[in-house]
């Protein structure tokens, strides 16, 4: 079968499952749509049907480089620097607490996993760890935007989830991007080899000049065709320089979405672009994630459970840590963290980007855990969001007490 009707077929298949077989249950069981396409994939792929086979995922490795570097280049487009600074700076230290220690909490047990399960010393185990910790730290915003949507922003804690979302995703990328440049292979060819600053300064460098290429070209444009031209040449620019040099897509592209979005004199447009393209590269990179996806053997069971129970503990400590020494416990509450259990494509494209790196230890049980978290999270992330959100409004607001402000929006700012 070609590729071609491969690519068509599975289109066709993700269409029909988002607007037929999930279509119905993500509006009577508020499931947020996105686990389903990994479900397909995993269906799709050779552990199951066999249908999309290993050889085709791997001609499709530039389309799925272009959409890590598209779901980067999103993530850094939320931080808008005017309108976040109108919000209260406590919001960004508590989301900061929180990101840490779950990065944190969930990378150390992963590495006493690694140590106890397969014999391996402290250096050997906190490379596959800390890239497991940074798959943890990513929150899905979906669920909270869509239980936002129906029951309004008057609670304390849900211009707090919003922040702690957006920062989860930057936490989270800078973390994966500094681990691969840290532990960067030394080019066979090299005279010397680049030491892990200069590796991360060369990610940097990527995402700096993709963004100000952008912004000399096209950032004035105020045709949404020319536009899309200009965005998607800086973003294939620089994830492909990333991907060639064994660094992570997503670090690069997200410094583009931050510098684009703040420079262009058209940020409307920009979003608007960033928007339609992301949805049709979220879907084939979702699909081709769960059929690139091997199944190793039931060793692998063993990481991937303690993953899942370490994240869920991570996130409910995490945030009930973060807002006692931020001593905001009155208005979030020592629970808020539960809102936070779902994951999204960001932690399926941080563990895809760990395994196509090649020669990284332990990739496949990395992104395993990636991709059983997303199944098992991303169906009940509206739930979990409105049992934070939901005492909180029910609740009488108190006589003279003002209603928390939203997040400001763009035009406000």
């Amino acid at each position: 079968m070609s590729t071609t009707l491969i690519l068509i077929l599975v289109v066709a298949g993700a269409y029909l499952a988002a607007h037929v077989a999930f279509g119905w249950l993500a509006r009577r069981f508020d499931v947020i749509s996105g686990a389903e396409y990994v479900l397909l994939g995993v269906l799709l792929g050779p552990e199951v049907s066999g249908l999309i086979s290993s050889s085709v995922v791997g001609s499709f490795a530039p389309i799925l480089t272009l959409a890590l570097g598209w779901i980067g280049a999103v993530v850094g487009a939320q931080f808008y620097l005017p309108v976040l600074s109108r919000i209260p700076i406590i919001d960004f230290r508590v989301a900061f607490l929180e990101a840490t220690l779950a990065l944190g909490l969930v990378s150390a047990a992963m590495t006493g996993v690694f140590m106890w399960l397969f014999g391996l010393t402290l250096a050997q185990a906190v490379f596959p760890s800390i890239a497991m910790g940074a798959v943890a730290t990513v929150s899905a915003p979906s669920g909270i935007a869509l239980t936002l949507r129906r029951l309004g922003r008057r609670a304390p804690v849900a211009r707090q989830l919003e922040v702690a979302t957006a920062i989860d995703a930057l936490v989270a990328i800078v973390a994966f991007g500094l681990l691969l440049a840290i532990g960067h292979a030394e080019p066979e060819a090299a005279v010397r080899a680049p030491t892990p600053t200069e590796w991360a300064v060369i990610g940097i460098s990527i995402g700096l000049v993709g963004g100000a290429l952008f912004h000399l070209f096209l950032g004035g444009e105020q045709e949404v065709d020319r536009l899309f031209i200009g965005l998607a040449g800086a973003i294939i620019l620089a994830s492909g320089a990333a991907a060639y040099l064994r660094l992570s897509p997503l670090f690069p592209a997200m410094l583009i979405g931050f510098i684009l979005i703040n420079t262009s004199a058209n940020r409307d447009a920009v979003k608007e672009v960033l928007g339609k393209v992301e949805r049709p590269l979220y879907f084939v990179l979702l699909i081709f994630a769960g059929a690139a996806w091997e199944w190793g053997g039931w060793l692998w069971a063993v990481p991937v459970v303690i993953f899942l129970i370490a994240r869920m503990l991570a996130k409910v400590v995490g945030g009930g840590v973060a807002a006692v020494l931020t001593q905001s416990t009155s208005r979030l509450g020592l629970g808020w963290g539960r809102a936070l259990f779902g994951q999204g494509a960001l932690a399926i494209a941080i563990g895809l980007n760990y395994q196509i790196v090649g020669d990284l230890p332990f990739s496949g049980i990395v992104f395993t855990a990636a991709v059983v978290s997303v199944l098992l999270t991303d169906f009940g992330s509206a739930r979990w969001v409105n049992s934070v959100l939901g005492p909180w409004l029910r609740r009488r607001p108190r006589i003279g007490r003002p209603e928390p402000a939203p997040l400001p929006t763009e035009e406000e700012a």
